[in-house]
């Protein structure tokens, strides 16, 4: 590896570590193993504990602002004197793009704060040597990564995942993704609807690349699960794009239908009073339990007793939805059958009737019906679940996933070794639609 392709290669995000966002530290640790040195930036506070244990297996270094504003002003001020100093010509560009974008955008508070935020990236990237910016999520940490390389020279990217796209407004996706050096984003569903966007010269800018997990860490049981009564797992953050409300109201005729099962949701979010009040309604106090937060260590032993994982994501009032939620990658690698809904990319892994049932969203008669098909007929259950796992195997295996990554921010010496755009793997999510 020559010494420009050795150099740092910075990731921002908007909170690192965060216990809801294991796709990312999977992908840290990763792409650290595949011999990346790296430079982290939390644009907000880090999470407190409990963390994955993986967290304590990332080496790079993170730099956040000071929780206090004196010791943050201070740095700040530092940085972005630095950064008009180092490269006074590319500072006042980047000024100057602050002013327009917070003319024409929709909130100069919103520019002006990511702006300050660039100021401390920027210095902070050139005194490490960084030679690319890498940012989760195209709205704030993406914005925050355009600015920092204006300031510096140094080329960024982003990965979009789900909300970032669907809540950003059209016209700033279109600025960012062109004057990025690359765009990737998880899902097929995604990459179609961001080409949608941008001009045919940007198109080529838009690289699918799965979030992989670790197959390594998700085996399936050796027998058949053993719980009593049979566990329906859901895990998710309570929020109204997961569907939790509809799994409640599907566990409720299941119960009516004479089931025997219980359903245990994982998470935690603003949804959980409305959630309690439902399974109350519904008198399902003794069925469905909300178990709130939990470490990857507890949930792999989850996955192993699960008879049937369900997740009933839907498109939320204002447009938010999930791009291919991991916890479904993790069941189906754990050996476990998967229920979920037709939206977004989920039905590039959930194959209908081939790895996983699909439903309708917002339709709990028909998810009712779908896990109570599976509780009946576990041996329909064990093939749809072995479909499922050699499909994560073949498409969704961390390492893979996190070489096409690699390969893109110039790791591997030459971005010669990108993968196509139009690749083998896209290929198939469209044709699983």
């Amino acid at each position: 590896m020559n010494n420009a392709a050795s150099a740092p290669v910075a990731y921002v995000m908007k909170r690192y570590p965060r216990l809801s966002e294991t796709f990312i530290v999977n992908e840290i640790r990763a792409m650290e193993r595949l011999g990346t040195r790296l430079q982290m930036f939390s644009l907000l506070a880090p999470e407190p504990p409990p963390h994955h244990p993986m967290v304590a297996e990332v080496s790079a270094p993170l730099h956040s602002l000071p929780a206090r504003i004196l010791p943050k002003l201070a740095v700040l001020m530092q940085a972005h004197l630095a950064a008009m100093f180092s490269a006074p010509l590319a500072y006042g560009f980047a000024t100057w793009r602050a002013c327009v974008w917070s003319v024409v955008g929709v909130s100069p508070i919103f520019v002006w704060k990511q702006f300050i935020r660039g100021g401390f990236v920027a210095t902070s990237c050139r005194r490490a040597g960084v030679r690319h910016i890498h940012a989760h999520f195209a709205n704030d940490p993406a914005q925050v990564a355009h600015f920092a390389s204006l300031m510096s020279g140094i080329p960024f990217s982003v990965t979009a995942h789900a909300k970032d796209i669907y809540l950003t407004p059209k016209r700033v996706l279109r600025w960012r993704a062109s004057e990025a050096l690359f765009v990737a984003t998880c899902t097929g569903y995604n990459a179609r609807y961001l080409r949608g966007l941008l001009r045919s010269k940007d198109h080529g800018k838009i690289r699918l690349v799965y979030h992989g997990i670790d197959i390594s860490t998700f085996a399936p049981s050796a027998s058949a699960p053993s719980e009593s009564p049979f566990l329906v797992l859901s895990v998710g953050r309570l929020v109204p794009k997961k569907g939790h409300d509809d799994l409640i109201a599907a566990c409720a005729l299941l119960r009516d239908a004479g089931h025997d099962f219980r359903c245990l949701i994982v998470g935690a979010g603003p949804e959980q009073p409305n959630l309690k009040a439902l399974i109350d309604h519904h008198a399902l106090e003794s069925q469905v339990k909300l178990s709130g937060s939990m470490t990857h260590v507890e949930l792999i032993e989850l996955y192993r007793r699960a008879g049937l994982f369900a997740l009933a994501p839907r498109i939320a009032d204002d447009g938010d939805r999930d791009g291919i939620p991991n916890v479904i990658a993790e069941a189906m690698a754990s050996g476990v059958p998967v229920v979920s809904t037709k939206i977004s990319g989920i039905p590039e892994l959930v194959r209908d009737q081939q790895t996983g049932i699909l439903v309708p969203p917002n339709d709990p008669k028909a998810l009712a019906a779908a896990i109570g098909s599976l509780i009946t007929d576990p041996g329909r259950a064990a093939r749809l679940a072995r479909s499922a796992r050699a499909l994560v195997q073949q498409e969704f295996d961390l390492w893979s996933t996190t070489r096409q990554l690699h390969a893109l921010l110039g790791c591997s010496g030459c971005h010669a070794a990108s993968p196509n755009p139009a690749s083998a793997t896209e290929a198939g999510a469209l044709a699983a639609q």
